[in-house]
């Protein structure tokens, strides 16, 4: 059995909220049903891009801009506003169904929690007010405190630094397989959230364990 972490790092999106209705907006203004399986993976490699190229644009600012880069590709022309418009979900994601049990439940047993994102900091705090449970964590970090976005290394340690944990008593909980990557090799510990359609990179190392859903991951930790 795994030794329990003092302090649980949640990933946001997909993690704990719902994207459904920001890929139904993406989908319906492209009029194409594979326009946010397209879009939102191009969001996550150009923010790669500008940690590997030293640049920094918030999320928000990227998700724009490859917003239209996908829509040259699919020949649809939209102005900055109407762009704005289509990603505005991002702010009023529902958390999945079993999120706020789940919470309730580790803040019982006596976890720390932080929430840590990619996405600008005035977002990040807007949707988890909306989704109700701001205030199940301690902080709610964004990489923008770094200026580099996960998986690097230094967004990771600047959490454990500013809770004054070490990595060995630190878990990561995501559903992301990049994140997983990137928490293993700072030395946290980390803990993979089987949503739909997302899988580990089986080049990484392994994550200290996987659940269904956040519940079950309640289940294997108290």
């Amino acid at each position: 059995m795994i030794k329990k972490p003092e302090l649980l790092i949640f990933d946001v999106n997909e993690t704990l909220l719902d994207l459904n209705p920001l890929k139904e907006s993406v989908n319906t203004a492209m009029q194409n049903n594979f326009a946010f399986d397209i879009w939102f993976p191009m969001l996550l490699q150009y923010s790669l891009v500008e940690t590997v190229t030293h640049k920094y644009h918030d999320f928000s600012e990227i998700g724009v801009a490859t917003f239209k880069m996908i829509a040259k590709k699919m020949n649809r022309s939209f102005s900055e506003e109407e762009i704005k418009e289509v990603l505005s979900p991002i702010k009023k994601l529902p958390p999945h169904p079993e999120v706020i049990e789940a919470l309730h439940k580790l803040r019982e047993q006596g976890f720390r929690m932080i929430a840590l994102t990619n996405g600008k900091p005035s977002v990040a705090e807007e949707q988890l007010k909306m989704a109700n449970i701001d205030t199940f964590f301690e902080e709610i970090i964004s990489v923008e405190m770094v200026r580099k976005y996960k998986p690097h290394r230094e967004t990771y340690e600047y959490v454990l630094q500013k809770a004054g944990v070490s990595g060995e008593n630190a878990m990561l909980i995501a559903a992301h397989g990049w994140d997983i990557a990137g928490a293993k090799s700072s030395g946290l510990k980390a803990a993979f959230i089987r949503r739909k359609g997302k899988s580990l990179y089986p080049l990484a190392e392994k994550p200290d364990l996987e659940a269904e859903d956040l519940l079950d991951f309640v289940h294997q930790m108290v």
